[in-house]
């Protein structure tokens, strides 16, 4: 885009076929957006991509956090045993004492 235009030099045909009441809703909303049709079709298509991506980064992401997950809880339950541990030597060491 070369200030807020399209460079028509890169820009591609191609030919898709829609059904007629699919159709008809896409010239309603350009009508209604004050856009062509290609305009419109193209704005949709870098929606529907945007929406795509976002959707696998998410995806991507609760796995990330389940595999986590399973790494927290060994940690916490490491350091819940040395605690354990800790406060079992420390209590001993309080009853030599008395």
């Amino acid at each position: 885009m070369i200030g807020g235009l399209i460079n028509l030099s890169r820009l591609k045909k191609i030919l898709i076929s829609l059904p007629d009441t699919l159709l008809d809703e896409v010239d309603n909303l350009a009508t209604q957006q004050d856009v062509n049709r290609s305009e419109f079709i193209r704005e949709a298509m870098k929606l529907y991509i945007k929406e795509k991506k976002k959707l696998e980064l998410n995806a991507r992401m609760k796995k990330g956090y389940e595999e986590m997950a399973d790494i927290n809880l060994e940690i916490s339950e490491y350091c819940l045993k040395a605690d354990s541990d800790q406060q079992q030597s420390y209590e001993e060491k309080l009853a030599e004492c008395e």
